[in-house]
């Protein structure tokens, strides 16, 4: 009997050469928190090798970053005081304002990608004003536009504004063209689930809500239709990125999008998606870095462009590795 399709799988050599999916360390943009302080570095409990800087322990991090071709971060900031707006979101001496001056002064090869959102700075860590119990979409568009210019003054590459308000991308575009800042582009988390795969994240940015969840802004799990409805308001309102959250049970959102939209796609592997992993290497369960590479492999081939892991750095000196064998 002839032969089939396992022809080509016999070596390594030709399963490289007919590979159709590639992953490369530019397609990676790697999340930090930074904390309002000094001498912080404080390791995120139930997301092991993930850490809390404050900006004057954060330059090591940085670097490595850099070393290893990483081209692009994501910061979260954590500030020393919240109120119910979230005011220091806005704060021109804000934690993310003052990081986005660093890095660009320290690493001006680094983009800066910030997050656009209120729940690390609320005092009830819901992502805008409370209107009662439920979160204020118009009062709340408001902020982001004061949050957002901010940024833009501080020198920030990008914004990704990640609070599920309905119009947020084009309050943004408008703030920002119509004061000088219509280079910066946008990536929207335009499809973003209300996910139990967040938890970890709210122990990084002090970020849990102190009532009630998100599902009245987040997209219920469930739905599929309403993830194109999503991403289409986005393209309309002018975002350059089209982003999926959580990745991993949600690769058929990715590709539906791909299959879509012409606009690039990014996709956040989550903190629960990460600490799991991270868990089951840890008890010997799994191959924690095949399973690792695995995982962003198959983030890739559903169709993202662009995929914001904490995996960032350890892929990195894996595709390294993998490159001088």
């Amino acid at each position: 009997m002839k032969l089939g399709l396992r022809n080509n799988r016999k070596t390594e050599e030709i399963r490289a050469k007919v590979r159709e999916t590639h992953l490369h360390v530019s397609d990676f943009i790697y999340p930090l928190f930074i904390e309002e302080g000094t001498n912080i570095k404080k390791e995120i409990v139930s997301m092991p090798g993930i850490f809390r800087y404050s900006l004057d322990q954060i330059n090591d991090e940085l670097k490595e970053v850099v070393d290893l071709g990483i081209k692009s971060v994501l910061l979260f900031g954590i500030p020393l005081l919240k109120d119910a707006e979230g005011s220091e979101s806005w704060n021109d001496e804000g934690i993310i304002q003052q990081a986005i001056r660093y890095i660009k002064k320290e690493y001006p090869q680094l983009q800066v990608i910030a997050d656009v959102c209120f729940c690390e700075y609320t005092n009830h860590g819901h992502c805008g004003v409370l209107c009662g119990q439920d979160v204020d979409n118009d009062l709340t568009l408001i902020n982001t536009r004061k949050q957002v210019l901010a940024q833009a003054k501080a020198g920030v590459d990008m914004v990704a504004p990640s609070g599920m308000m309905d119009f947020v991308v084009r309050e943004i575009r408008d703030e920002l063209d119509k004061n000088g800042f219509q280079h910066i582009p946008i990536m929207g988390y335009s499809v973003k689930y209300a996910s139990a795969y967040y938890g970890p994240f709210r122990d990084a940015a002090d970020s849990t809500p102190s009532f009630g969840d998100r599902r009245t802004y987040q997209m219920d799990a469930a739905n599929r239709n309403e993830a194109i409805k999503e991403a289409q308001a986005d393209v309309d309102e002018g975002a350059d990125i089209l982003m999926v959250k959580p990745a991993l049970s949600y690769l058929d959102i990715i590709r539906d999008l791909k299959n879509n939209f012409d606009l690039p796609i990014a996709a956040y592997n989550v903190s629960g998606e990460y600490a799991m992993i991270k868990a089951a290497g840890k008890n010997g369960w799994i191959d924690e870095q095949k399973v690792m590479m695995e995982t962003l492999l198959s983030i890739k081939r559903a169709g993202a462009d662009i995929i914001i892991t904490y995996f960032a750095k350890e892929a990195a000196k894996q595709l390294k590795k993998g490159s001088k064998n």
